[in-house]
């Protein structure tokens, strides 16, 4: 009995400014692509049932083609497997804020999918012998939350759930969304699961034995650069999904082409350096990236450049990058201010918010094993990737 699991295609989602010729956003269209290739890897290994974890797509009200595309894509899938059930959670992207806001979900039951949108179902298919439990983003802030516990005569027992498991927050944050639901060991413990299928975390990750995030199928969570990170740590080479046998347990990862490259070229160091010699260090660390930088999504991090040297940089040379990549940002980053006392007639500066941030991840308190010193690194890089964005903006 094999399960196809996915999660977080977030259909729909747009960013940067790139158009193709048709006028839609380059990376709407990344992302659509990577939704294809999945469907296109699961119709190719054709399990015996389909699992969507959520997010199918970035806003509760998606845009016409991202609707469409999400429509032609389920109804491909339907026709090449008949007779494999497809379920489909609403996450939190994907669950409207009010109660008069219509989910454009229901539009997937002509095809005949298995929905859970704002209460949790158990859906059972005798002729697989398979039973699941489906609990949709809305259903976990329910007073009492829905018991998660195993039920009926089926043998393979599959739970779906779109939420934070513990843990997550020593790891990185940023790369899962604001506003998931937290999941407690306990609920994650409640009878003996086949397996859970999660979605959120958009890093493909083992929380235990037969408890799965699937994680995104493109970079569209807040920091693409901290999941870079992650998944350098993890050995893992692409995004895609997940082939999981219910009978063994066994779980295998099922990589996707990447529609676009997403670099992050490792940070220089700008310290004491005059705006020409900073000048060749990046023309240097650009023409190292293997292919170019062309048309992909790039990050150079350069840390200690005072401002007066940021402005002094070949600003054309940059503008020739931009127009190179689909979105090169330059990260410039002045050097730490020196400590300074400031007390009863004591001269001092106002201190930025990436001080103040980094004062607060050193004094917080944090669960034992954890790398205060990764903890804070990330937290800052993260805040100062935010800043740039907004900046752009």
């Amino acid at each position: 009995m094999r399960l196809a699991h996915l999660a977080d295609p977030h259909l729909g989602f747009r960013q940067y400014h790139r158009l193709t010729d048709r006028g839609r956003n380059q990376r709407e269209m990344d992302v659509a692509m990577a939704f294809s290739r999945a469907i296109d890897g699961i119709i190719v290994e054709r399990p015996d049932a389909v699992i969507v974890a959520g997010d199918l797509f970035h806003a509760v009200r998606p845009t016409n083609s991202a609707i469409l595309h999400a429509f032609r894509e389920f109804a491909r899938l339907r026709a090449a497997l008949p007779d494999a059930p497809i379920v489909l959670i609403a996450g939190n992207h994907d669950t409207p804020r009010s109660s008069d806001t219509v989910s454009i979900f229901g539009l997937f039951n002509e095809l005949g999918l298995h929905i859970a949108l704002d209460r949790a179902r158990r859906f059972s298919f005798p002729h697989l012998d398979l039973s699941v439990l489906a609990v949709p983003h809305q259903a976990l802030f329910e007073e009492p939350r829905p018991g998660l516990e195993p039920a009926g005569p089926e043998r393979h027992q599959v739970l779906v759930l779109h939420g934070e498991t513990p843990g997550l927050f020593g790891e990185d944050r940023s790369v899962a969304d604001p506003g998931g639901a937290h999941l407690s060991d306990a609920e994650l413990g409640r009878g003996e699961w086949s397996y859970v299928a999660l979605g959120h975390y958009h890093v493909q990750h083992e929380v235990r034995e037969r408890v799965w995030y699937a994680g995104a199928l493109e970079y569209v969570s807040p920091n693409p650069w901290g999941e870079l990170h992650e998944e350098r740590r993890r050995r893992i080479a692409a995004k895609g999904w997940l082939l999981v046998d219910l009978d063994t347990g066994r779980v295998s990862r099922r990589p996707i082409d990447p529609p676009r490259r997403v670099l992050d070229l490792p940070s220089l160091d700008g310290a004491e350096l005059a705006a020409p010699e900073l000048d060749r260090l990046l023309v240097d660390a650009v023409a190292q990236v293997p292919g170019g930088i062309e048309l992909a999504v790039v990050r150079q991090v350069v840390r200690n450049v005072p401002r007066a040297v940021g402005r002094e940089l070949d600003h054309e040379q940059i503008r020739e990058w931009k127009a190179a990549a689909l979105h090169f940002q330059l990260d410039l980053r002045r050097p730490e201010a020196p400590e300074r006392a400031i007390g009863n007639a004591a001269p001092g500066t106002r201190r930025t918010l990436s001080e103040m941030l980094e004062d607060s991840l050193r004094s917080r308190p944090l669960p034992g094993g954890m790398d205060r010193v990764a903890f804070v690194t990330e937290g800052v890089d993260f805040l100062a990737s935010v800043e740039h964005s907004g900046g752009e903006g």
